[in-house]
């Protein structure tokens, strides 16, 4: 079965029920997370025992593309 809603009406009673239960919902929950959101990476342990890249990274990754091409260009010169 469905709700008949006049043309003349943006919402139906049953809409705006659900929403004003929204509204209040959301009210009574802001209330209670009154804490602010703080970022808790900060907080973790995930980084503990990592280290950051040498600074011959860069020379290492044109090491092995210069190792690629020339993979590459001795298989196509080859056939």
């Amino acid at each position: 079965m469905g709700l008949y809603i006049k043309r003349d009406e943006e919402r139906s009673k049953i809409q705006e029920k659900i929403a004003a239960d929204l509204r209040a919902k959301s009210m009574q929950n802001s209330a209670l997370d009154s804490e602010p959101i703080t970022d808790l990476a900060d907080q973790s342990n995930y980084m503990d025992g990592t280290k950051t890249s040498s600074g011959l990274l860069g020379v290492w990754i044109v090491l092995g593309i210069a190792g690629i091409a020339t993979i590459l260009y001795l298989v196509i010169k080859s056939s």
